[in-house]
């Protein structure tokens, strides 16, 4: 078990221990606090957050900055070290920060222990109660908070049929998979009806088909409950499939954060473009609203670079193969090196035929990915084949 899983139930045992809610020592300003965030809505304001662990010269999170409206799901996504868990697990109280401060419905919540935040945190390992049944499990926060049996039950069984399991409710967790494991975790942490949802990469201890029927689900019971969900992932499918908005994180802070399409067909800074999805490195011209790419003007995004030697960070679909061998001003010369058949889509890579391409990259071969529809391949695509690339008027960035 990590250290903030055991941080999360050394807390819960805690309030056990304290009996009743209404009974916690918990200050009588952070209760307060709570109830008036709680008439506020859920929304979420993390405002200049710096996290450094002990021992470590390098910040965690380094003025960390993050605002989630109420009702929304917001996913972190990043590669490992980025600091994407570390901002979910500082939200919800399990790690300390050195500055900065954390607004919960317009109140601040900073100092406000993290069993008194009235959110939820589901990991990646299940963290389930091996001797218990899928429906104590579910209502073992509830049991915690002083309610009834017959009330806490209800709720409980309520949980497991949102999440598709209540025909599981009087199993073992040691006896169900791991998808049902997690959803179990879910209802969980769904029972207690938190302000906050927090995921902290929940699928990917899964396989493949299980992940994307989960992810689904979280998505449909996140809107049905109107729940404030941040949602911390490295997978880039996962988070283009499921988020209102997408937070890429890099060194510690939110690169850029945007609604899933915009992110992707909008980057506003090199990572983001290569970070998420495909993208191509190609030589161009740019005056800052069109470059030049391999003859054809391409429309830029804001904030693109100017100059006669820049890159264009061009998508695999924005790009297009003719087969016919027909001159043309527009387009260059390309050999097929690969073809993926991938169901809906097909994805070529070839490399530019012509000497001046290498001696711009470097003195190797200029490799550029093309992918169109498997209906629309054209006729005679095959490797070991010329071709033609021509870039289609899809916006770009140049750097």
């Amino acid at each position: 078990m990590s250290l903030a899983e055991r941080k999360a139930v050394a807390a819960a045992i805690d309030e056990l221990h304290d009996g009743k809610a209404e009974q916690s020592s918990v200050t009588d300003a952070a209760r307060a606090v709570l109830e008036d965030s709680q008439e506020r809505g859920g929304g979420i304001c993390m405002q200049h957050i710096d996290k450094i662990y002990p021992g470590n010269a390098t910040k965690a999170l380094d003025d960390f900055n993050l605002d989630v409206k109420p009702g929304e799901m917001v996913v972190l996504l990043g590669g490992s070290g980025c600091g994407k868990s570390t901002a979910l697990r500082s939200l919800s109280g399990l790690e300390d920060i050195q500055a900065g401060r954390i607004m919960v419905g317009g109140q601040d919540v900073t100092s406000v222990p993290a069993n008194k935040r009235n959110m939820a945190m589901v990991f990646q390992a299940y963290s389930l109660f091996p001797h218990m049944t899928a429906v104590q499990n579910v209502e073992f926060g509830l049991e915690i908070r002083g309610l009834s049996f017959k009330e806490r039950h209800r709720i409980a069984m309520e949980k497991l049929e949102l999440v598709g399991l209540v025909d599981q409710a009087t199993k073992f967790t040691q006896q169900m998979s791991g998808g049902q494991q997690q959803r179990v975790a879910l209802a969980r942490a769904l029972a207690i009806s938190p302000r906050v949802l927090l995921l902290d990469e929940p699928l990917s201890a899964l396989d493949a088909k299980v992940r994307v029927q989960l992810r689904e689900e979280i998505r449909r019971i996140q809107v049905e409950t109107g729940t404030t969900t941040v949602f911390v992932t490295h997978d880039q499918e996962e988070a283009l499939s499921v988020a209102d908005r997408i937070g890429v994180m890099n060194h510690g802070r939110i690169e850029q954060i945007d609604a899933p399409q915009t992110l992707y067909q909008r980057p506003s800074t090199e990572y983001v473009a290569t970070f998420i999805g495909v993208t191509n490195r190609l030589p161009a011209a740019s005056n800052g609203d069109e470059a030049l790419v391999f003859g054809r003007c391409v429309p830029l995004i804001e904030g693109s670079a100017r100059g006669d030697e820049v890159t264009a960070l061009i998508r695999p679909e924005a790009l297009t193969i003719d087969t016919s061998g027909r001159t043309s001003a527009i387009g260059e010369k390309a050999q097929v090196q690969s073809i993926h058949f991938l169901g809906s889509h097909i994805r070529v890579d070839a490399v530019l035929k012509d000497e001046v391409w290498t001696r711009a990259n470097g003195g190797k071969p200029l490799e550029v990915t093309v992918q169109c529809s498997s209906t629309g391949a054209p006729d005679g695509l095959a490797v070991g084949g010329d071709v033609t690339i021509v870039p289609l008027p899809v916006p770009a960035l140049a750097v």
